[in-house]
């Protein structure tokens, strides 16, 4: 493998674990205002 295939693949990993991060941050922060919406709902029950 030429050092020029290595960089393409390197940066494919670098924005591929960069996507992949956002996601698992969207979803954190999606279960975080799914949790304080329940607890809103049932506090005013």
């Amino acid at each position: 493998m030429t050092p020029e295939d290595e960089q393409i693949i390197r940066a494919r990993q670098k924005s591929r674990s960069l996507i992949t991060g956002l996601i698992l941050g969207f979803l954190a922060i999606l279960f975080f205002a799914i949790t304080l919406a329940k607890i809103g709902a049932s506090h005013s029950i």
